[in-house]
């Protein structure tokens, strides 16, 4: 595996680079779902030319970027009710049906947001479990646990400083085992549910500060065991 790249000469990632990153790790061809929120960013940053379908939880197959100006329709919007784009051969379909397809396994990718990940790839991120916390679950245990590889983007750490990659996750969990990378400001971290967390690049800090900051042990290129994808 490639060794640990350290970016210190730039800040962390924002927004942008941040969809702009996990678009350019979508394999050519792939059937994928973005979650509500940041994840759907990263369909403005796909090529035009690299066959990727994208599949909303609401039943489109085939959906494009965000609509703007002159180019929205109030009827066409993904799961998160932002209005897109449709691309030529464009399809859509019963709720259920897309549900189906996501419990199935016919998604290769997913891209979900997350309140916490745990370095074996357990995933939280439907609720907080606190008092007056409303959790909304939406389709993503079954997104979780029905496509082939799960995608995280989110913040490492929580406005307090606490970090969101964990050992165990203190949060109601989606799934177990089932994420396979962390697409965050600082570090791009591949996880593997028996050999942790290895840091593939960062963004403005060090690796060594990075594990300063952490109670989970993080793993560097070099002595990595490779991407985790279930089958």
């Amino acid at each position: 595996m490639t060794p640990t790249r350290e970016n210190l000469d730039r800040g962390p990632l924002n927004k942008a680079e941040l969809a702009a990153a996990v678009a350019r790790d979508i394999p050519r061809g792939a059937v994928v779902n973005l979650g509500i929120g940041l994840p759907t960013t990263v369909a403005d940053h796909l090529p035009a030319d690299a066959g990727v379908l994208l599949h909303t939880e609401n039943g489109m197959l085939g959906m494009g970027p965000e609509a703007y100006g002159d180019a929205i329709d109030p009827d066409l919007t993904n799961a998160g009710k932002m209005p897109v784009t449709e691309l030529p051969g464009a399809a859509y379909f019963h709720h259920a049906d897309s549900f189906a397809m996501m419990r199935g396994g016919h998604l290769d990718v997913c891209v979900m947001g997350a309140f916490q990940v745990s370095d074996r790839g357990d995933l939280a991120n439907w609720s907080t479990g606190g008092p007056g916390s409303i959790p909304a679950v939406g389709g993503a245990m079954d997104l979780a646990l029905g496509a082939r590889a799960v995608y995280v983007m989110m913040s490492l750490f929580a406005k307090d400083g606490t970090p969101k990659l964990v050992e165990h996750c203190n949060y109601p969990l989606t799934g177990r085992r089932c994420v396979q990378k962390i697409y965050s400001d600082l570090a791009i971290i591949e996880l593997h549910p028996d050999h942790g967390a290895t840091v593939l690049e960062t963004f403005g800090i060090s690796i060594s500060d990075l594990r300063g900051r952490f109670d989970v042990t993080l793993h560097t290129g070099d002595s990595a065991i490779g991407v985790h994808q279930r089958c």
